[in-house]
């Protein structure tokens, strides 16, 4: 699990077969590579990786045919990739973002990057699997980014995000220009809510125990959750 806040950046290159080396290439390297063992997982552009060998300035991880083919680590790349990387959350650490957990559930497309006087407003597309997630004022993972949705408008499945200074200055956000692909990974909330309203109405079905309160809309909204 991991909280969506940036440590370090760095670079990802294919080694041949499932194998790439993730090389840390900022000055907060040290915050990733510090304790950094065989086993650990690493958050790489959103998507959790597996340390198989500790490097001097990074390490070697394996990613599944079907990482792959869910997230922008399969697309080719002319050039070695720069990637967001973040170490995963520990008992006690500070949770400056949101949830993550590394999971992407699908890839979108930055349209538009605009900068203001305070921030850079920057719009996004997402397919279906994300787009049912995402609401005004809720988080959604970019590359691994804890990021606040601004605005969203599912007629055409885009939504704004306002990213401040140093996060653009310290993350992959700054080499986006329209049409670049983003891992995408909604709100681990959103899906247990749901979850819970698809049992709920399962259960409303078929269940015959009259006494047994469920998980419906209006429950939600009456206990906080809406």
């Amino acid at each position: 699990m991991f909280t969506g806040i940036i440590q370090a950046l760095g670079t990802i290159s294919p080694l041949g077969g499932d194998s790439w080396q993730i090389t840390c290439m900022s000055q907060s390297s040290e915050l990733v590579m510090r304790d950094l063992a065989y086993g650990d997982s690493v958050a790489v552009d959103g998507v959790c990786l597996t340390v198989e060998e500790v490097l001097k300035s990074g390490f070697i991880a394996t990613a599944s045919p079907e990482t792959l083919r869910r997230t922008t680590l399969g697309i080719e790349q002319a050039e070695p990739k720069y990637v967001n990387l973040e170490t995963s959350l520990r008992v006690g650490s500070k949770i400056g973002g949101h949830f993550v957990m590394g999971h992407v559930d699908g890839i979108g497309r930055m349209i538009a990057a605009e900068q203001t006087a305070t921030s850079w407003e920057m719009t996004f597309s997402a397919p279906d699997a994300i787009a049912r997630y995402l609401v005004p004022k809720g988080s959604i993972a970019i590359n691994g980014i804890s990021l606040t949705v601004a605005d969203y408008e599912p007629e055409i499945s885009q939504f704004k995000v306002a990213v401040i200074p140093l996060t653009y200055a310290e993350t992959n956000l700054r080499y986006l220009v329209p049409g670049s692909s983003v891992n995408l990974e909604g709100d681990i909330l959103g899906k247990y809510v749901e979850r819970f309203l698809v049992m709920g109405k399962g259960e409303q079905n078929n269940s015959k125990d009259t006494n047994h309160e469920q998980i419906t809309p209006i429950f939600l909204a009456e206990h906080g959750y809406l």
